[in-house]
């Protein structure tokens, strides 16, 4: 059995070096070479190749600063770390789709490329936005996760904090740039061809960040920046009083994104089918005659029976079957139509209509249609104003305090959706925001689904950033995570307000019955114990034989953790069985399959393996064969990942056995930990 060394593909996260030399070798197998180190390009033949196209250290327009070059190879470094579950934060646990990661999130963006690299339809941040005043992600790219838990307070006691970026320090511009540019490069991964990334910023970066966004996405990828009114008045500023954002706005391919329409008053969308086809959708109601509309289609101008008896019909001087004159009222819809969508019709008593009835006098009832805001989501064509208004700072202000959660300057969810209505974000589409803080785009994911009875999901990250007592601006914040009985981080304020938005979406939409919930992981050090060159060899391998999962880690730990470094989701479905008194787990398309254990007895070895050989043929059985169709090669199915405690053996033999019988059945990836 193969044990998973520290340096195998799944004790780190995807190393995007490897990758993009894979992609060059395929299309340049000559100018990659490989030797006993790994392999390497060699840019004189790639040169040759190119035809002499490619860059040379000659001066060229673009963004330079200071720490480029490291912040370029932060992004590619690999990270050790892991996500742990943590269902007892989560809600919904067992259902949901939605993610919510607390953590640094370079490390997380890291940790998630194997698993949504090319998934993610919208991504929506709103980082620091620089004042002098908002603090600035320190970095280490040596020991990003020991980084990661001193500035979290995990570490010791004196861990490093989060610190202001006053413009006296020379560096203003240049550490925010550090700070953006290698989480800018792992999200773009993230994103679909038909994907779209939003950054909401003020105007202090407004520059640099169109320009470091076109050296990520590419210039040919800018679609434009739109932008917000956040205040309607303010009196700060020696000259101008600032009164508006930024939302610089670029896609993954813009030949493949499709164009922006029309954001929909969801509000006006008020009512909601409560049976039928259609049951738990959202509508309004549109008058069927509308005066500006004018013809003189017959088809047009017909009668429509009333629940009292009476007929209705819009104003004019002609009556059916006479041919109408111009100028007589029409319906928007013509009779073929209207047979055709009864179901879309709603008569209704009014105490004003604009109607004449058989007597050709003022009617009691007026005619509207339904019209759907799913529809409306589908097929808008109309393009939005650049000159957002309706989305103002002290909306979401307004959406804390009905929470009674304290937060200081969240987005409003209204924007958010907004933006994943132009954008036609669609079922099962995946909105990532890893600038998370008071949680408006889980909210925003939330409500639009609501709205439109949809399936998307979000993935939302948050620095667990420590709270502090003695901060005035921090204080209320701090004691409302201490009443709630949790820790005093920004991480848990986010929560929270996923817990009650998620109760106000669900009194709101009592027809909608959608995810709601959301799984909460933790970013922390791999479960693996890695090999420690600072050890004596004789301790290191003492470690190894006593046991490589580090202290406290459980079964579920360890599933997690398999699950990134294979590439598959973090809610992919699982289920469990007991075989031969083992708890197995598996990936319910039969992908990964783990028995974690701490022991595992040489008289339970056939019966364990025998058991996951027929689970295995359950989870993944042959494709239907159609007797008509013309012989084929079967398909290949690529073997599963089987997972077992390298320690839970009593003795290589027992170990050595199970590893045959399970390759007997051509499970022949069987790997240790």
């Amino acid at each position: 059995m193969e044990p998973i060394a520290a340096t195998d593909q799944l004790s780190h996260s995807a190393d995007l070096t490897i990758e993009n030399i894979e992609r060059l070798r395929e299309l340049f197998p000559q100018a990659v070479t490989e030797d006993g180190s790994g392999k390497h390009v060699d840019f004189d033949i790639l040169r040759e190749l190119l035809g002499g196209e490619l860059a040379t250290g000659e001066e060229k327009y673009g963004l330079n600063w200071h720490g480029k070059r490291a912040a370029r190879r932060l992004a590619l470094t690999p990270s050790t770390g892991t996500l742990r579950p943590a269902p007892e934060d989560s809600v919904d646990w067992d259902t949901t789709q939605n993610l919510m990661i607390e953590g640094d999130n370079l490390e997380v963006l890291k940790l998630l490329q194997k698993s949504y690299a090319g998934k993610v339809k919208m991504i929506y941040i709103d980082p620091p936005y620089n004042t002098g005043t908002d603090f600035v992600y320190r970095d280490d790219f040596r020991d990003s996760i020991g980084n990661y838990q001193r500035i979290t307070g995990q570490r010791d006691a004196e861990g490093a904090k989060l610190t202001t970026n006053p413009d006296a320090s020379g560096r203003f511009h240049t550490d925010w740039v550090n700070m953006m540019y290698p989480r800018l490069l792992l999200a773009r991964n993230l994103l679909r061809e038909d994907g779209i990334c939003f950054i909401s910023i003020g105007e202090a970066e407004l520059p640099n960040l169109v320009s470091l966004c076109d050296l990520v996405f590419g210039g040919e990828c800018a679609i434009g920046i739109a932008c917000r009114v956040a205040k309607r008045s303010n009196n700060k500023g020696d000259h101008w009083a600032p009164n508006f954002d930024y939302i610089v706005t670029f896609a993954k391919n813009r030949a493949t994104c499709p164009p922006f329409s029309g954001g929909a008053n969801t509000s006006a969308y008020d009512q909601v089918d409560l049976e039928g086809p259609r049951k738990g959708e959202h509508y309004q109601l549109v008058r069927l005659y509308m005066s500006t509309i004018e013809n003189q289609n017959p088809e047009q101008r017909f009668w429509i029976d009333c629940p009292d008896g009476s007929k209705v019909i819009p104003p004019g001087s002609t009556f059916p079957p006479e041919r109408p004159r111009l100028g007589d009222g029409i319906w928007r819809w013509s009779r073929q139509k209207f047979e055709a969508e009864k179901d879309r019709i709603v008569v209704r008593a009014v105490r004003s209509s604009n109607l004449v009835d058989q007597n050709k006098e003022a009617a009691k009832w007026n005619v509207f249609t339904k019209t759907y805001l799913k529809d409306v989501l589908e097929k808008a064509t109309s393009k939005p104003n650049n000159l957002i208004e309706a989305f103002l700072n002290q909306i979401g202000s307004h959406e804390m305090t009905k929470y009674g959660i304290p937060f200081d300057y969240p987005k409003p969810s209204g924007l958010i959706e907004f933006l994943s209505d132009i954008s036609r974000t669609g079922p099962d589409d995946i909105v990532l925001d890893f600038f998370a803080g008071s949680g408006s785009t889980g909210e925003a994911v939330m409500r639009h689904n609501a709205a439109a009875s949809g399936t998307s999901r979000y993935i939302l990250v948050q620095l667990p950033q420590r709270l502090d007592f003695e901060d005035a601006a921090q204080k209320e914040a701090a004691t409302f995570c201490q009443e709630l009985g949790r820790p005093t981080s920004i991480a848990e304020l986010t929560k929270e307000r996923l817990r009650r938005a998620g109760k106000q979406v669900a009194a709101d939409n009592p027809m909608f019955h959608g995810d709601l919930g959301f799984r909460v992981f933790k970013l922390d050090t791999t479960s693996i114990r890695p090999w420690d060159p600072s050890l004596p060899i004789t301790e290191q391998r003492l470690l190894g034989e006593v046991d490589n999962i580090l202290p406290g880690r459980t079964e579920q730990d360890l599933l997690y953790e398999l699950l990134l470094k294979r590439g598959l989701e973090l809610t992919v479905p699982i289920v469990e069985r007991t075989l031969a008194g083992k708890q197995v787990f598996a990936v319910s398309t039969g992908d990964l399959i783990a028995c974690l254990a701490p022991h595992i007895e040489s008289a339970d070895v056939e019966a364990l393996a025998e058991g996951i050989v027929a689970w295995h043929k359950e989870l993944a059985p042959p494709p239907a064969v159609d007797p008509n169709a013309p012989l084929e090669k079967p398909a290949k199915f690529d073997p599963p990942l089987v997972v077992f405690r390298d320690t839970a053996f009593t003795d290589d033999v027992a170990k050595s056995n199970l590893t045959e019988i399970l390759k007997q059945h051509s499970l022949t990836d069987v790997r240790s930990l």
